[in-house]
């Protein structure tokens, strides 16, 4: 849900993944295991769960970040590769792997920059505290997203989270009545709900006086 819908093409996707030391290996494991079961190919089929990306630049540039990230210092758990599928009608599309990238810190540029595709940069964390300081330590805020059992844990987060849009134990929900826009670099404004007609809207004030006027002076 948060970071491979629509081939990691959708400006909210959770592309920063801070797992929890206690519980890294095992997750990693499982999210590899998930990731290279993802059945790529042909959108219109409802197996399909990724499809191509927008252009053959825009597929250099993904892949750019993930040989990047390599190079300074992430592990490559699995995906990021040219995927060329077998039905001949599709050869033309610029499809890749989900990639997920382990090991990976703060600093590199995986994990500062928005990539804009299907890559997972994953990071631990220690403490609540920890993680809530560097995930706020960004010039964006468009979304940000809580997965954990303790749903008094997970509202005391969201509340500290610098964010637009804060998920909790879901996430890519847009419904239309509900406000989405993000904090700081992430835009200004909102999408959806009664707000954006208020934030699109000039208001104008009219005073009218239907008897007599007195003099004041």
């Amino acid at each position: 849900m948060a970071n491979f819908l629509s081939q990691g093409q959708v400006c909210s996707n959770g592309t920063r993944v801070f797992v929890h030391k206690d519980i890294l290996p095992e997750f990693v494991e499982e999210v590899v295991k998930r990731t290279k079961a993802i059945e790529i190919g042909d959108p219109l089929l409802e197996t399909t769960r990724m499809g191509a990306l927008v252009s053959r630049q825009h597929l250099e540039k993904v892949l750019s970040f993930v040989d990047q990230a390599q190079k300074e210092g992430a592990t490559l758990l699995c995906g990021g590769e040219v995927f060329v599928p077998s039905d001949p009608k599709l050869k033309g599309g610029y499809y890749m792997t989900p990639c997920v990238l382990g090991d990976c810190t703060d600093e590199m540029t995986c994990v500062k920059e928005e990539i804009f595709g299907p890559v997972m940069s994953v990071l631990s964390f220690e403490t609540e505290q920890e993680v809530l300081q560097r995930a706020n330590n960004t010039d964006l805020g468009l979304a940000a997203g809580v997965f954990t059992r303790d749903v008094m844990r997970a509202h005391r987060v969201v509340e500290h989270l610098k964010a637009g849009s804060c998920f909790i134990n879901n996430y890519n929900i847009t419904p239309v009545q509900v406000p989405f826009g993000g904090f700081k670099m992430s835009g200004i404004g909102r999408e959806n709900g009664q707000v954006t007609i208020e934030f699109y809207s000039q208001l104008k004030s009219v005073y009218v006086e239907m008897g007599d006027v007195d003099s004041l002076f």
